[in-house]
């Protein structure tokens, strides 16, 4: 049967396990995109046994609308700009440059919170396997696949639960392979695809990632 809803990250995390299961070995690394990616990405990494461990981005957001994205940071510095929308909302490069490094604090508090002390996992060789709660336009997305090609992985999939038909197609441009069971036309925000897509607190988060982490 067609998947149209989801009841739970856990539960789509599931549906992408039993997808995912072909990419079960010793070269195999999941990335989960915090915080949503995180109980996504926690029945795949039961179901292929494999290492764990966490991928970073964060949306630029527009003046006053802090959840419409004008562009992207990920780790190792990767920034994407949407330089249409820079310019629809007037912001100068100074301004935008001060939101790009708010994003890039932010990216840095929620490291030094979740992962702590433990080393980043090795990516180049890997079969590394990204995965998100779900993915609207793709911006922050791309800026985590550009900054994880550079770190040259054997292969490199994304695995979300929901997305636009042409965002995937679009990703298809920037990862290997794109795993989403659930396309639909009619899309306005990844949460409407969710019986329960209620926001996780760092400690929540933390939770989880002792739990993996322990795997």
């Amino acid at each position: 049967m067609p998947v149209t809803r989801y009841e739970s990250r856990r539960q789509a995390g599931e549906v992408l396990a039993r997808r995912l299961l072909p990419y079960r070995s010793d070269a195999t690394l999941v990335l989960a995109v915090p915080r949503g990616g995180i109980p996504v990405a926690e029945p795949i990494v039961e179901a292929l046994k494999c290492e764990f461990d966490l991928v970073m981005g964060r949306k630029i957001g527009a003046p006053g609308q802090p959840e419409f994205a004008i562009g992207a940071v990920a780790e190792g510095q990767e920034l994407l700009v949407n330089w249409e929308w820079v310019r629809r909302f007037r912001l100068t490069e100074a301004e935008l440059e001060r939101r790009a490094q708010e994003a890039r604090a932010e990216i840095k508090r929620r490291l030094a919170a979740y992962r702590g002390d433990r080393s980043p996992a090795q990516v180049e060789g890997k079969l590394v396997i990204v995965v998100d709660d779900g993915v609207a336009t793709g911006l922050t997305i791309t800026a985590v696949l550009r900054s994880l090609k550079r770190r040259k992985p054997q292969k490199l999939i994304l695995a979300v639960p929901v997305a636009p038909p042409d965002t995937v197609e679009n990703l298809l441009k920037e990862a290997d392979e794109v795993v989403c069971p659930l396309q639909p036309e009619f899309f306005s925000a990844v949460g409407q695809f969710y019986a329960d897509f209620s926001q996780l607190t760092d400690r929540e988060v933390q939770g989880q990632l002792s739990r993996l982490w322990q795997k």
